[in-house]
């Protein structure tokens, strides 16, 4: 190869670097650092200061705002993959962020960490957090692995909504379908956008009606004619609507 070819490659690799020094342009301004992706070089009257971005932000060359660092998922760092050492807490693994549950099997929830403090956001539901959009999305986009049952999707007696969809009598889902409950004949479950339970209740002397969806009068309910027959304050409501 020739020997002038291999010198022009040697300085174009180098053009910002002498004796380990950045050495600025001609134009003041932020200039990346060819190694460190969340260090950069503020330009002054040629007179470069290295300068480090928020411990979890990169520095983005290309962004036209004053305050170039920005979310990891937002800049290509390319051959940039150096960083700073983490200064990392429980729930923020660098102080600024957004990162997944420290519980692995907790897909549906992360933390919003700004300057160490963490911040808990819930996904819609379905929907699990994408550790590389930094957002939530669907589980088959976002590519979590080894993901639970989340907490909310299961009351503590054990109910969950059915995963077969409810219908109308015209044949159109219903977005929060109601159950029965199947021991106590004033509660009963919605399911909220037919995945989160909710346990819910009839007002006193009052039976959860299943054919209507509705709460209704124990007489109209069979298996729950006498629901309230030992109840003293039921018996009371029902005299006043006999008057």
């Amino acid at each position: 190869m020739n020997l002038s070819i291999v010198l022009c490659t040697i300085v174009i690799g180098l053009s910002h670097l002498t004796n380990g020094q950045f050495q600025c342009p001609k134009k003041n301004g932020q200039y990346e650092d060819p190694v460190q992706c969340d260090k950069f070089y503020e330009c002054k009257d040629g007179v470069a200061t290295a300068k480090l971005c928020p411990d979890g932000l990169v520095f983005d060359p290309l962004n036209r705002k004053v305050n170039k660092c920005d979310q990891p998922f937002s800049v290509d760092c390319g051959e940039r993959t150096e960083l700073q050492n983490p200064q990392s807490n429980y729930l923020c693994p660098r102080r600024n962020g957004y990162f997944a549950h420290p519980d692995e099997k907790i897909c549906n929830i992360f933390y919003n960490c700004i300057e160490g403090e963490g911040t808990e956001i819930v996904c819609p539901n379905g929907l699990h957090f994408d550790e590389y959009a930094g957002t939530c999305a669907w589980p088959d986009t976002a590519g979590r692995t080894g993901c639970g049952e989340p907490e909310e999707m299961k009351l503590k007696d054990g109910f969950m909504c059915p995963k077969e969809k409810t219908h109308n009598s015209r044949g159109q889902n219903v977005a929060h379908p109601v159950y029965a409950h199947p021991d106590d004949c004033q509660k009963f479950y919605v399911c909220l956008n037919g995945i989160t339970p909710r346990e819910q209740g009839c007002s006193t002397g009052e039976v959860f009606n299943e054919e209507s969806q509705k709460c209704d009068q124990p007489e109209n309910v069979p298996g729950c004619e006498n629901w309230f027959k030992d109840d003293p304050q039921a018996q009371q409501p029902s005299k006043n609507k006999k008057q």
